[in-house]
C-alpha cells in the first residue's frame, strides 16, 4: 500500500538474473520492520537480498539505479571489500541527464538546450556503449565543440558522418550562456565520477517489467496483512519466471504479429511483439503439494491464528511521536466546527 509521499507500507526487492531473465531472490520488508521511515526499507531489502543470494550464487556484479544509499554500501559500506561490482542502468542515467539539461533549458536564453536534449542523451548512449573509460572522456567532451558546429578541434573530431544542409536544430553559440549552461551539466565533477559504473551499458528493464507484472497480483491500491502481501508476491514470481520465455505469436503466413501503442511522454507510437497466450500449468502442481503436505502433516488445523514472530504487526502501530493518555487528549481536542470538548458519558 503506497499513498502519496514516503509512507509506503510494504518494500519488495528483486534480484534478476541478467541472462536467464529469473528471478533469485524476493525480500519483503515491512515499514514497522525497519521502525523508521519508508525511504530505510530499500536499503534493507538490497542487504537481506544479496546476503541470502550469496549463500547459493556467486555475485560478480549488481546493477541498480542510482539510489545513493545502496551505491554507499559499495563505496564506504558493508560490500566495500566483498569484491561484488557496483553498476548503474542506462536507462537511469539518460534520464537523469535529459532531466538536467530539460532544467537548464528552463532558464531564461537556454530555451535552445530543449532542442539538443534527445542528441545529448543519444550520445551519452553511444559513448557508454562503445567507449572505455579514457575513450569516453574525449568522445564526451567533444560534445561541446559538435553543439558549436565544430566538427574538428585540436586533440580529436566528430565521429558522425557527414551532416545534412537541412538541419532541424540551431547550433549554439560557443561562450553564450546556453554553451556554459551545458558545459557545467556534463562536465560536472559529480557526474564524471559516476561515469565508471555505466560503461557496463548494464540495464535493469526486465526487472521493471516485473514490477509492472507484480501489480496484478498486489495492487498498490490496496492494504494486504504481510502473509497475504507475500503469498501475491510469491505467485507473481512464479508466474512471470513459467512464462518470461514464451514465443511470440505468428500470423497464418509465419509473420510476427505486433501491437502498437502510443507513448504519451515521447509523443511517437511504438510497436511491441505479441507472445502466445500463458498457460499455468505449473498450479496443478502447486495444489497437489499442497495437497498432498495437508495429508501427510500430523498436525491439526489450528482454531486461532497465530501471528508468526517475525510478524511486523507485533510492532504495533509506530509514531515518532509518544502517546498521551485518553484524559490528556480529552482536555485538548476539540470538534471540528463548533470547537466544543468531546463527550465523556
Amino acid at each position: 500500500m503506497d499513498s502519496p509521499g514516503f509512507c509506503a507500507q510494504y518494500c519488495t526487492y528483486t534480484l534478476m538474473h541478467n541472462d536467464t531473465r529469473k528471478i533469485l531472490s524476493i525480500e519483503n520488508v515491512d515499514k514497522r520492520e525497519t521502525q523508521r521511515s519508508s525511504t530505510i526499507m530499500e536499503r534493507e531489502a538490497f542487504i537481506r537480498s544479496v546476503d541470502k543470494v550469496s549463500q547459493e550464487v556467486k555475485l560478480s556484479e549488481v546493477c541498480t539505479d542510482a539510489h545513493s544509499q545502496i551505491s554507499a554500501l559499495f563505496r564506504k559500506g558493508k560490500y566495500k571489500d566483498s569484491g561484488i561490482e557496483h553498476t548503474y542502468d542506462m536507462w537511469h542515467g539518460a534520464k537523469n541527464l535529459s532531466k538536467k539539461i530539460h532544467a537548464a533549458g528552463q532558464q531564461r536564453g537556454c530555451s535552445i538546450l530543449l532542442q539538443w536534449n534527445k542528441d545529448i542523451c543519444n550520445h551519452f548512449w553511444f559513448c557508454c556503449k562503445s567507449a572505455n573509460t579514457y575513450e569516453f572522456f574525449d568522445m564526451w567532451i567533444g560534445l561541446l565543440h559538435h553543439v558549436t558546429g565544430e566538427h574538428e578541434w585540436s586533440l580529436d573530431a566528430c565521429q558522425h558522418d557527414p551532416l545534412l544542409s537541412d538541419r532541424e536544430r540551431d547550433w549554439i553559440q560557443k561562450g553564450s550562456t546556453p554553451h556554459k549552461a551545458l558545459s557545467d551539466i556534463i562536465l560536472s565533477e559529480r557526474w564524471l565520477k559516476e561515469v565508471p559504473k555505466y560503461l557496463k551499458f548494464g540495464s535493469t528493464a526486465n526487472l521493471e517489467a516485473f514490477h509492472n507484472h507484480l501489480l496484478m497480483y498486489a495492487s498498490k491500491r490496496f492494504s494486504y496483512i504481510p502473509p497475504v502481501y507475500e503469498a501475491r508476491i510469491l505467485l507473481a514470481a512464479l508466474d512471470y519466471n513459467h512464462h518470461s520465455h514464451r514465443e511470440v505469436k505468428r500470423r497464418a503466413d509465419g509473420s510476427i504479429q505486433y501491437h502498437k501503442i502510443f507513448n504519451k511522454k515521447s509523443r511517437c507510437w511504438r510497436l511491441y511483439s505479441e507472445k502466445v497466450a500463458k498457460d499455468y500449468s505449473y498450479i496443478p502442481e502447486i495444489q497437489t503439494m499442497i495437497v498432498n503436505q495437508r495429508l501427510t502433516s500430523k498436525k491439526d488445523l489450528p482454531r486461532r491464528y497465530k501471528l508468526r514472530p517475525e510478524d511486523p504487526r507485533r510492532y504495533g502501530l509506530l509514531s515518532e511521536v509518544p502517546a498521551p493518555s485518553t484524559e490528556e487528549l480529552l482536555q485538548h481536542l476539540r470538534t471540528r466546527g463548533d470547537g466544543k470538548t468531546l463527550p465523556q458519558t
